[in-house]
């Protein structure tokens, strides 16, 4: 599990996944720049790992992932301050969750603005600095209706779909360049996510956020020669 002194970006680390993972790292000694559009929580995080003594930094920038400029400062501050970029894990993301005819307009923007944008943006921003390094690991946190669609998901399953094609081309991309991409296929995660909150009884079989964390310490702290082209989890409980 060595990630000593890599230096990871975290998208939608304000919370969740992303909050629990940025704090696995950096207690593995990864330096971890963190970014959300909720620059309070992140700051919360950041004294958190403070008080906790975690091995690893956390700097935290704050900023929408869908925006080319403020992401354009997360990759400048990541190299300002560790100079190069090991990790991307791409965790943004929200869902809305309705039949298509109750679907606005700003709704379908927004979702494919954070999901299928917001990976593209961040993405792109990282990729020059790993090019050049010649080394490198991109981490999209997709689900697994990226991979099958229900009733009442088709804008979420839609966003989803669209990342794991673009890991697909991207995959082939940078393979040359040595650059990892995995994509994380998740079930049912017990977060903030879901309608009825983190902590509920009727999720308390679930993946915790703990888990997802532990697997994206996993999956980054591979041998350089190995990557995980696809990682699949799903809490016991559920039908697969």
């Amino acid at each position: 599990m060595n990630v000593e002194n890599k230096t990871v970006i975290i998208s939608g680390a304000s919370r969740g996944i992303g909050r629990a993972t940025a704090m696995r790292l950096a207690e593995h000694g990864a330096n971890v720049v963190v970014t959300a559009r909720n620059g309070d929580e992140l700051n919360q995080l950041v004294t958190e790992a403070t008080q906790s003594h975690v091995r690893g930094k956390i700097v935290a920038v704050p900023g929408d992932v869908s925006n080319e400029a403020d992401m354009a400062n997360v990759v400048k501050t990541a190299l300002d301050q560790f100079q190069h970029i090991d990790v991307l894990i791409n965790n943004a993301g929200y869902g809305v969750f309705k039949n298509v005819d109750e679907i606005s307009v700003d709704e379908w923007d927004n979702v494919m603005a954070t999901n299928v944008k917001g990976t593209f943006v961040l993405t792109k921003a990282a990729l020059p600095s790993m090019k050049s390094h010649g080394s490198g690991h991109i981490v999209v946190v997709a689900s697994d209706v990226a991979k099958r669609t229900f009733a009442g998901g088709s804008l979420y399953t839609a966003s989803k779909y669209a990342q794991e094609a673009f890991m697909g081309a991207l995959r082939k991309e940078v393979r040359p360049f040595g650059i990892k991409v995995t994509g994380v296929y998740s079930g049912l995660v017990d977060s903030h996510f879901h309608e009825k909150g983190h902590g509920h009884e009727t999720s308390k079989n679930w993946l915790k956020e703990e888990d997802m964390a532990e697997s994206m310490l996993f999956i980054v702290s591979r041998p350089a020669h190995v990557v995980i082209d696809e990682f699949m989890v799903h809490p016991l409980e559920q039908e697969y």
